[in-house]
């Protein structure tokens, strides 16, 4: 969900930009810890997956559009903070270059997208596969799809759940806070099914092909030997 200028006040987009920039900046430092010369390709290929699937976009609340977000595919292909660094640099591109998103809402928007989205998302692969673990079930394709879909299911309504928050502190919109709530939250549901789906199969591709290139598989891997 992209948001526009104008639906929220200026102190509101200062705050957030400050700390998306923040977050952004650390999860460049962060990210070294989760690339190397495997992964950096496959994080390409996410960014630009994920930035022609947010091209298409559906109108929500006048300001406000709709479209599929990519979080937690990220998070669980090339890792948390290099999801991030990925939603963000779309984000700024479609910003920048497609006039899609406000400018000056670009911190909320990477704050709801990147940051919230990214961060429910890969929390529940984490809680989902050391479920799917414990069934001794880690080696099955469609156990990892049903992790990859339910994700991303958390991290879109979670995501849109972000500008409410923001609307709450600072819209500037006549529309109710709990107009916009009830609304992006039914919306955003659908989405986050559909958002679902493709994650699930883009994850079960992946897996079938190329296993040792998934993060959420090797980051559990690697603590398993060293807990060993």
């Amino acid at each position: 969900m992209h948001v526009s200028d104008g639906l929220v006040n200026a102190p509101t987009s200062v705050v957030f930009g400050a700390l998306a920039i923040a977050a952004v900046a650390i999860c460049a430092w962060k990210a070294r810890t989760e690339l190397d010369e495997r992964t950096v390709p496959l994080a390409g290929l996410v960014a630009a997956f994920i930035f022609a699937v947010q091209m298409i976009n559906f109108p929500i609340l006048p300001g406000v559009s709709g479209h599929l977000l990519g979080g937690a595919l990220a998070a669980i292909l090339v890792g948390p903070y290099t999801g991030v660094l990925c939603i963000a640099i779309v984000l700024v591109v479609q910003a920048l270059l497609f006039a899609d998103g406000g400018v000056t809402a670009l911190g909320m928007n990477i704050t709801n997208m990147a940051l919230i989205g990214v961060t429910a998302g890969y929390a529940t692969a984490v809680a989902l596969y050391a479920l799917v673990r414990r069934r001794h079930l880690d080696r099955s394709v469609p156990a990892l799809g049903v992790v990859g879909f339910v994700s991303a299911l958390v991290g879109t309504v979670c995501a849109s759940m972000g500008f409410v928050i923001e609307y709450a502190i600072g819209g500037a919109a006549p529309t109710s806070l709990s107009t916009v709530a009830a609304y992006l939250l039914g919306t955003h549901v659908l989405i986050g099914i559909g958002e679902g789906l493709i994650t699930a199969v883009t994850v079960m591709a992946v897996v079938r092909s190329r296993p040792d290139l998934v993060y959420l598989l090797r980051r559990s891997r690697t603590e398993t030997a060293v807990a060993a």
